[in-house]
């Protein structure tokens, strides 16, 4: 069970290694783009290309008597987007795998991946659990550690721990059911829960760290995005990265008066300009933020030098 390209990898690594599902449940196809063209999961197209049955249930529950009948040894569930019930969860006679892409029980819930970015983290992973009826929640079957770079974007991170995921899967799979492997509980003390993400989550607080943005640019490149405010178009904001210029450490903000105004930024947070290299800039709350590729509500994306070609006006602005 599963629906984007997360999912997708894990069935393909399951297919690859003989362990072909009988079935495969994703969500509905939905209406993509401007023209809204129905279009077919990531994991519906790796099921139909590999001949497998899918079905798409508006609701989980609605496909209880086909599982019973179909009477599975395993679940395997990898971003699917639906709570199974217990009385689906207790069908197979292995129970129901969970393949998380995080260490958990830290980031539990929908925004594992684009949490462990926002954060800052060095280090992240995927563990597979035995699912049980909360979210996230079940004992810990198997994990494994990844070691995360500073420029990763979500998408670049989503695809390595899908491929670890995988490969996990097919390790654990076969010592899961000879019994070889006890699952431990979760250190629930130790949780933390991770949100569904809004399109306004993407909106930019200048305010706001250059560090925070940046992650942000990174964590959100999927969905919501990451934009601001030009008069009265919405800015995408595509990549970034972090000048070295009027950056205050915790520890720089302690000091004297004197040594305190010349870290003070000179520009307002929002405010654009160039770098005196001729790079374009955002004054963030601390820090600037170098811009190297944008979108302009109802153009196309741009490399900052070409965009300033057609806005000359940009520099100067104040983006909100």
């Amino acid at each position: 069970m599963g629906t984007p390209e997360f999912g997708a990898i894990i069935l393909e690594g399951l297919i690859k290694n003989n362990y072909k599902p009988i079935l495969v449940v994703t969500s509905p196809d939905k209406p993509v783009g401007r023209k809204q063209i129905l279009t077919p999961s990531p994991v519906k197209i790796i099921a139909e290309k590999n001949e497998i049955p899918v079905a798409q249930p508006e609701r989980i529950l609605n496909l209880k008597s086909e599982i019973l009948n179909l009477n599975p040894d395993l679940i395997v569930v990898a971003a699917y987007g639906q709570i199974l019930p217990k009385e689906i969860l207790e069908i197979p006679k292995y129970g129901s795998l969970n393949v998380h892409p995080s260490l958990l029980p830290k980031y539990q819930g929908a925004s594992p991946i684009q949490a462990a970015i926002l954060n800052g983290d060095k280090e992240t992973g995927v563990t597979i659990f035995l699912m049980d009826e909360k979210i996230d929640h079940g004992k810990i079957v198997s994990s494994i550690k990844y070691q995360v770079s500073s420029k990763m974007t979500y998408g670049e991170l989503s695809k390595k721990l899908a491929d670890l995921g995988a490969e996990l899967l097919i390790k654990t799979i076969p010592e899961w059911v000879k019994r070889e492997i006890k699952p431990v509980p979760q250190d629930e003390s130790k949780a933390t829960y991770t949100k569904i993400l809004r399109k306004e989550d993407g909106k930019i607080d200048w305010k706001k760290s250059a560090e925070e943005i940046e992650r942000q640019i990174r964590a959100f490149e999927s969905w919501p995005g990451t934009f601001t405010s030009l008069k009265s178009k919405i800015l995408k904001i595509l990549k970034s990265e972090v000048s070295p210029l009027q950056i205050l450490s915790p520890a720089k903000r302690g000091e004297g008066e004197e040594e305190a105004k010349l870290l003070r930024p000179k520009k307002q947070s929002g405010e654009v300009f160039l770098t005196e290299d001729g790079k374009l800039a955002v004054q963030t709350g601390n820090g600037c933020l170098i811009i190297e590729k944008l979108q302009l509500e109802g153009g196309k994306q741009l490399e900052a030098k070409e965009f300033l070609k057609g806005h000359p006006d940009f520099i100067g602005k104040i983006l909100k």
